[in-house]
């Protein structure tokens, strides 16, 4: 008899399942301190969640495709936990090779549905997923500049670090500084971080071309942006831009 097939419904019982076989409330409680928001936590370390999500997709891997891995991504977004959610989004991006054009759409929809409501939850979705859509689709490049202006914090913050590890290619640098320029006005601390972390990503693709940027807009970048964009320049230069981008 053919062994009946692993459906999204039953890898979410079993990841559940285990995920709180490996609670540990010690560390779910130090988790919240990197969060101004609150943030429901089992309290599980990086490489457990690294080993499940192994374990798992090794059963599925002979039988699933884009369409299962997304509805199991979906199943496990609707509990509130962060690990939970985590392994839906690891599960998921492993078949960001095979995303059609449409994921694009089902990702915005997340976020702005809140299903992504930590900076810890979009950083692990947008810079594998959004950004494998973006080189597979370069069009959608300009689709997610709209992004940039959204009322929700998460679909502005997933503007940026989708473009976390395109800004190495000096085909997105462009883009990238684009994104980032567009923010300079957010008040927003998660977007500001954000957003010198990118700056920071695409100096290592051309680091003239970021102290330029630096020294021309200077006085409209947030500190928070401007003091992790320069993290990778020597201790003097960084002095010296911190001293000439001051407003006047």
């Amino acid at each position: 008899m053919t062994p009946a097939k692993t459906t999204p419904k039953r890898l979410a019982a079993r990841g559940l399942q285990r995920l709180k076989a490996l609670a540990d409330p010690v560390k779910a409680a130090g988790a919240q301190r990197y969060f101004k928001e609150t943030v429901a936590f089992l309290g599980i370390a990086t490489p457990d969640m690294r080993d499940l999500d192994k374990e798992l997709f090794q059963e599925i891997k002979p039988e699933w495709g884009i369409g299962e891995a997304t509805e199991f991504c979906e199943l496990m977004l609707a509990n509130p936990y962060h690990e939970v959610r985590a392994l839906g989004i690891l599960i998921f991006e492993r078949y960001r090779k095979d995303f059609p054009r449409s994921v694009f759409g089902t990702i915005e929809k997340w976020l702005l549905a809140d299903c992504l409501d930590s900076w810890a939850l979009v950083d692990v979705l947008c810079p594998n997923s959004v950004g494998a859509l973006l080189l597979k689709y370069p069009d959608l490049v300009e689709e997610i500049t709209g992004w940039a202006k959204s009322p929700n914090r998460w679909v502005r913050r997933a503007s940026i670090v989708s473009f976390i590890k395109l800004a190495r290619k000096s085909e997105y640098l462009d883009a990238a500084y684009d994104i980032v320029r567009s923010h300079f006005g957010d008040a927003d601390d998660l977007i500001q971080k954000a957003s010198g972390w990118l700056l920071r990503e695409a100096g290592k693709a051309d680091m003239d071309r970021l102290e330029k940027l630096l020294l021309r807009h200077g006085p409209a970048i947030p500190r928070t942006t401007l003091r992790y964009a320069i993290e990778r320049f020597p201790e003097e230069k960084r002095k010296a831009l911190l001293l000439s981008t001051r407003k006047p």
